[in-house]
């Protein structure tokens, strides 16, 4: 039997979706048997009114508000030092993707001996782990892109290194998730858009990404489809529960698709942020089009299916293309990387990051350091003849 029609495929979170199911989190909580929480949220949200209701809703959570944008390793540890000083058991994960990447490390990391990069996604390195010190997380978005909550990872910046780390073991995944569209009401139009975008360049990449993942192929291309339809009224109208629900159910399935793999996209964008502090769904935002003029060899199949699900009349590459953006436009996401304060110094240092970067393996091109580089120019540049 070839090799090729093998594969493992595990889609098991629990998810409570539907607006003001919030109002389930002590019971959310009891299930994984979590007496004590710990909540782990943004430092922006540390006297936000959904914290606060959080905080009502199951008195005995500490709160540790100390997650910055782009997590780094200082984080992690001030929140274990918490959890641990807390004699908590569990941790509540509230908050946008870097809030519930951080929760979910904290909750991995409270009950292990070694230290945080032993356990960096490569090779077999999460077995290294203690699994009877892994504590049970309860994850709750607050913005629809990441869709760390039905993840078994965190991404963490090594500031000494100025990388962006992946800290992964298959317990690390959320044993409920509370998916309230209501929490995410609040979220400014230029938020929306960057985190829906994230969304559905989890999709794309996932999508385009080779190997045989039927599984994870359909749920992407249903997340693009309700993207397509969901984020620009979410973006219109920030109150459309509607909207909200279907781009965190979108969000979720981005994450869950992209077990098959991603790609370029996130192989520029990981060192950038971790170099430059971007807002990781606005960098892939401005990266895709780039990407998609590099990789459009290998990508000419699966835009054909992608045309058709989103409805677009034309030849599947330039219908596609020409899609993203336009969408992207009338989004106002902008065009350049130069526009979001990325200075085009260290192209050459940003192509040998994104050559090593993990999400580099599912890049439908073969792509090296150089490549890469030029991409990243072109993108400051705001150039896309540069990157085809």
């Amino acid at each position: 039997m070839s090799a090729a029609l093998k594969a493992n495929w595990n889609y098991p979170t629990t998810v409570w979706a539907g607006p003001g199911r919030i109002a389930e989190l002590a019971a959310a909580c009891l299930r994984l048997g979590i007496t004590r929480p710990l909540l782990v949220t943004d430092e922006g949200l540390r006297e936000a009114a959904m914290v606060r209701r959080a905080r009502e809703l199951v008195p005995s959570a500490g709160l540790f508000a100390g997650v910055r944008g782009n997590p780094v390793a200082a984080n992690i540890e001030a929140g274990v030092a918490a959890y641990r000083a807390g004699g908590h058991d569990g941790v509540i994960a509230l908050g946008g993707g870097s809030a519930l990447d951080a929760g979910k490390v904290i909750a991995f990391m409270s009950g292990q001996t070694r230290p945080l990069w032993d356990f960096e996604d490569v090779g077999d390195w999460w077995t290294r782990a203690d699994r009877r010190g892994i504590a049970p997380v309860v994850a709750v978005p607050t913005t629809a892109g990441t869709g760390s909550e039905v993840g078994r990872a965190g991404v963490v910046v090594n500031e000494a290194t100025h990388q962006k780390k992946i800290i992964f073991h298959p317990q690390m995944m959320p044993g409920v998730v509370i998916s309230d569209p209501q929490l995410s009401v609040g979220l400014p139009p230029a938020i929306t858009a960057a985190t829906g975008m994230d969304a559905f360049v989890h999709c794309f990449e996932a999508y385009c990404a080779p190997g045989f993942h039927p599984l994870a192929d359909g749920i992407a291309l249903e997340g693009m489809r309700l993207i397509q339809t969901y984020l620009p009224r979410a973006c219109e109208n920030g109150t459309d529960i509607e909207a909200r629900s279907r781009m965190l159910a979108a969000a979720s399935m981005g994450a869950t698709a992209f077990q098959k793999g991603l790609g370029g996209v996130h192989a520029i964008a990981h060192p950038v942020g971790a170099y430059y502090n971007t807002h990781h769904g606005l960098t892939n935002a401005v990266l895709l089009p780039y990407v998609m003029a590099h990789n459009r060899p290998a990508i000419e199949a699966p835009l054909a299916v992608i045309a058709r699900v989103l409805d677009l009349p034309g030849a599947p590459y330039a219908a596609v293309f020409e899609w993203v953006l336009g969408f992207r436009k009338r989004l106002a996401i902008p065009h350049s990387l130069a526009e979001i304060g990325v200075p085009p110094d260290d192209a050459d240092t940003i192509g040998r990051e994104a050559e090593l970067d993990p999400s580099a393996a599912g890049n439908p091109l073969p792509t090296d350091a150089r490549g890469y580089a030029r991409l990243f120019r072109a993108a400051v540049r705001g150039d896309l003849s540069l990157a085809g």
